[in-house]
């Protein structure tokens, strides 16, 4: 037991490491493709803006998920013990699945602001 979690310690740990610098690496290696040297500050800035836009998304999607699920199996339980109601129930459930999707499209359009519209971009620049 005792090797199996420094195992899954270890590759916790590689897999977090991956995913904090690749995107500081590929930033890096996007802002030196054009000259010879490389602008550390704004690979740093586009990559936090990638960690950032990942983690509004996952963050933002898991409540959006879960509501859904509990929804889903709430309204299936109601029309089981209800069937003649089945209209009306499948009217309010699809009503609140689409009041809890605006939440994921909320994240979503703070990822692409995040992502394309970076203010930070345009101070490092000037």
């Amino acid at each position: 037991m005792a090797k199996f979690v420094k195992v899954f310690a270890a590759s916790l740990f590689s897999l977090l490491a991956v995913t904090l610098f690749a995107p500081l690496a590929m930033a890096a290696q996007a802002a030196g493709a054009s000259a010879g040297t490389v602008d550390y500050t704004k690979a740093i800035v586009v990559g936090c803006a990638l960690i950032a836009a990942g983690l509004a998304m996952g963050l933002g999607t898991i409540g959006t998920g879960l509501g859904m699920g509990q929804a889903t199996s709430g309204s299936s339980n109601a029309v089981g013990r209800n069937p003649e109601a089945q209209g009306k129930i499948m009217l309010t459930m699809m009503v609140g699945l689409a009041m809890t999707e605006s939440v994921a499209i909320y994240a979503l359009v703070v990822s692409l602001i995040i992502l394309y519209a970076n203010p930070l971009l345009k101070v490092i620049a000037g």
